[in-house]
């Protein structure tokens, strides 16, 4: 499930998994794939330049909350609205809270949440920029410290929470690990995946 960071402008934001059957992520009201992501860390550690980096990043973006929806409701079964209820009709959260595990092929379901989500959003290219001697990010309309950025890797790596089920990761993450620790420079430069 999606956990809130900090962000240096915007206070509290939520970002993460929100489905375990999907491999999509949130990041407050940008919506874009683990494999993804991954990938996108990967180029930005391989590209990485000390004084300034800056790339774009597709992604989906949901303005309104009403179609984005309603993320506990949908886990209880008592409110199906947005994007997010569809998806839920079609991946039920478990009945059997020990099943509450990130799905390590949650990859395989992107053909069908890309059609859910087209009804709800648009794509669009956000600017992703790193400033300040390394030490933010921006990632679209949201700066994240260097610390909170190491976060929101962790918390993919691990699988968010509940994490990766039976622990297993998808190759996608230890390719992006192994990117990282090929380029261990600037925001890259103190991070521990293990």
């Amino acid at each position: 499930m999606p956990l809130v960071f900090e962000s240096l402008s915007h206070g509290t934001i939520a970002f993460g998994f929100f489905n375990i059957d999907s491999d999509m992520l949130m990041l407050e009201k940008y919506f874009l794939f683990a494999t993804d992501f991954c990938r996108y860390v990967g180029d930005l550690a391989e590209n990485f330049n000390k004084k300034r980096f800056e790339s774009k990043w597709p992604v989906y973006l949901i303005e309104e909350q009403a179609q984005i929806g309603d993320l506990m409701g949908a886990i209880y079964g008592i409110r199906y609205t947005g994007f997010i209820g569809e998806l839920y009709r079609k991946f039920p959260f478990p009945e059997n809270t020990e099943s509450f595990k990130q799905q390590p092929d949650g990859h395989k379901s992107q053909a069908v949440v890309c059609d859910m989500i087209s009804d709800y959003a648009r794509q669009i290219h956000i600017p992703v920029k790193v400033g300040k001697k390394a030490q933010e990010i921006a990632i679209g309309e949201y700066r994240f410290s260097r610390n909170t950025f190491e976060e929101l890797i962790k918390y993919v790596w691990r699988g968010g929470y509940p994490r990766w089920k039976g622990e297993v990761r998808p190759n996608y993450l230890f390719i992006m690990k192994a990117t990282i620790e090929r380029h261990r420079q600037g925001l890259f430069e103190n991070i521990q995946l293990d």
